[in-house]
């Protein structure tokens, strides 16, 4: 309520000001319908009482007093109150732009400090900040090429990402831009985009044609050269080792040298602009000022931002009771009985359950539907909206328990059972879709319960289907790695146990088998006293703990285990370079088999 207080404003207050003509308006209207009429100066009072219907005069009372209190709210609903904030969906620029970073061994070049890599991956942050709309995506090649975002507008993705970017990282060695361009096309028509703007970031192409063939007015290639014309060594040596520098066969020192003219020729060919790697800004806005078929359209994105809501129409309410109070009485008492109307009982007691797999049993936390307020909140969300809408509320109230109950799609309840921790039951719920979303939510459900063999089967058929999926195909290989090492935990185990009682058997057997002398020595009173308590202790061994030792120990053993599955379930990469690097390996093994890398062996590798 003092948040409600807070932030309670107009959003049109100069609409406020009409109150002070409509005020005099009333005054006059009222001081007029007071005074009284010839008649009552006339005829006397009881006489007039009988001669006029009352029943008239308060009608009109009535629908005057409407009429004046409609006004007021009109004026006030015009005014636009406004007390919070509610997502409108963004309309953007349809400015999509594709960068194509060359990330060959001559990028390791230091003529421009610190390097040019370096130099590259300041000089995209920089288009991306100076870019104040419009969607981003980002390829790299060396010998070959590789996406490593999709057409986005999540910026900050890109940035965390340029940092893992290095020539050591790509499977190929050599520069083809063709294989970046291809990409970038690609990601294009993935986006469903039939225009845009591709940048090339490079230090070099050895042929005009390479980049020229992809020439098309609707996604001109500009260039940016990285790198100067005397141009300068390769170091290929790790910080940490002495400087070497990349050789030819010659064992010469190979120099770098950007030719500005190629690439100048390449991108009037190409539809775009050319312009060198400035200090400023001055270069971008050279190469990203290409014009585009569509220059001023835009589309709508998947995005919503927060505007203040206008709450005049509620006011519409009170104005259509006032109305039909005018012409019939007893209205106001049905609709207020109808707004006490209690919430139907099986909403009262909706339990939440919370479950840990494999930790903890299960416990029910009651949902407290007592308070009124959301008891009308429920109640009129039941007038309005259906039971998925009503679940799909639930689940953004932060109820997924209470979501499950109310939908009615089964996708949707399983969704909602799967936050509410009962795996067993969505698992059963996503079962009924075999799409590969349907698939893939099921494997979820039964890897969280611990069903890691029937997981990677879903994965299975979910990447049969789709094979570029890449999280069905990550959560597949974490679950495989999962298993082999409890394999090699589990086998382990055994070793320690069977080596256990090897030992143990060994004692026994050097103890139940004394020397003679030892056993000529013994009385028969010894013999007697070891045999009675053999008899009271047959189960024990002689060199075994006692069982309520042993028992903390596997205790503990247990608690590790399950400790340790816990950390893999729940192991998030945070290393962006290794998840790029083992991309890039994986698609690069695809192509190997595809025998894409085929008459390559006269290409330069840097």
């Amino acid at each position: 309520m003092l948040e409600l207080v807070t932030n309670f404003h107009f959003l049109r207050p100069w609409w406020l000001s009409a109150l002070l003509p409509l005020g005099l308006l009333i005054y006059l209207w009222i001081r007029k319908t007071r005074q009284h009429s010839t008649w009552s100066a006339a005829i006397s009072q009881p006489l007039l009482d009988v001669l006029l219907d009352t029943q008239t005069v308060s009608t009109a009372a009535r629908l005057r007093a409407a009429l004046w209190t409609g006004a007021v709210l009109s004026t006030v609903a015009l005014a636009g109150p406004s007390w919070e904030k509610l997502p409108q969906p963004v309309s953007q620029k349809n400015d999509a732009l594709v960068i194509v970073l060359d990330l060959s061994l001559s990028m390791f070049a230091q003529d421009v400090s610190p390097s040019r890599l370096s130099k590259a991956r300041q000089k995209i942050v920089d288009a991306l900040r100076l870019r104040e709309e419009g969607s981003t995506g980002l390829v790299a090649y060396a010998g070959d090429g590789h996406a490593v975002v999709p057409i986005t507008d999540d910026d900050k993705t890109i940035e965390n990402l340029l940092g893992a970017l290095s020539p050591a990282m790509m499977p190929v060695l050599g520069s083809r831009p063709a294989s970046g361009l291809i990409l970038a096309k690609e990601l294009f028509a993935n986006a469903g985009l039939v225009e845009g703007r591709i940048l090339l970031i490079t230090d070099g192409i050895r042929e005009t044609s390479e980049v020229s063939r992809f020439r098309d007015s609707s996604f001109p290639i500009s260039i940016l050269g990285v790198g100067t014309e005397s141009g300068a060594r390769i170091p290929v040596n790790r910080p940490s080792e002495p400087t070497r520098y990349l050789t030819d066969e010659s064992g010469r020192q190979i120099i770098a040298r950007l030719d500005q003219s190629r690439l100048i020729q390449a991108a009037q060919q190409s539809y775009g602009r050319y312009s060198q790697l400035t200090i400023g800004d001055a270069d971008l806005e050279v190469t990203l000022s290409t014009p585009l078929p569509t220059e001023d359209a835009s589309i709508e994105v998947e995005r919503e931002f927060d505007i203040w809501a206008d709450m005049g129409f509620w006011l519409c309410l009170p104005l259509a009771v006032m109305m039909l109070m005018s012409f019939r009485r007893g209205l106001f008492t049905a609709c207020f009985v109808l707004v006490l109307i209690p919430e139907p009982s099986w909403a009262e007691n909706v339990a939440i359950p919370s479950t840990a797999s494999g930790i903890s049993s299960t416990s029910e936390t009651p949902i407290n539907t007592d308070a009124t307020s959301t008891s009308l909140s429920r109640f009129w969300r039941g007038l309005w909206q259906r039971p998925d809408q009503q679940g799909y509320q639930a689940l953004l109230d932060n109820d997924p328990a209470a979501a499950a109950a109310l939908f009615e799609n089964r996708q949707w309840q399983g969704a909602a059972r799967y936050r509410s921790g009962d795996y067993a039951a969505s698992a059963e719920d996503f079962a009924r879709d075999q799409s590969p979303t349907g698939l893939y939510n099921q494997g979820n459900a039964l890897a969280k319960l611990g069903r890691y063999a029937d997981a990677i089967e879903r994965y299975e058929q979910v990447l049969s289907r789709v094979p570029n999926q890449e999280d069905a195909a990550f959560n597949k290989a974490l679950l495989e790695e999962l298993l082999e090492q409890q394999s090699q935990q589990e086998q382990q185990e055994q070793n320690q146990q069977q080596q256990e009682q090897q030992r143990q058997q060994s004692d026994q057997q050097s103890q139940s088998t004394p020397s003679q002398e030892d056993e000529s020595d013994d009385t028969q009173e010894d013999r007697d006293d070891t045999d009675k308590q053999e008899q009271n202790a047959p189960d024990q061994q002689p060199n075994s703990p006692p069982e309520q030792e042993q028992e903390p120990l596997d205790e503990q053993q247990r608690d590790e285990k399950q400790e340790a599955l816990e950390q893999w379930l729940r192991r998030v990469p945070d290393d962006p370079g290794g998840l790029l690097r083992r991309k890039f390996q994986h698609e690069t093994k695809q192509r190997l088999r595809q025998g894409d890398y085929s008459n390559r062996q006269d290409e330069q590798i840097w």
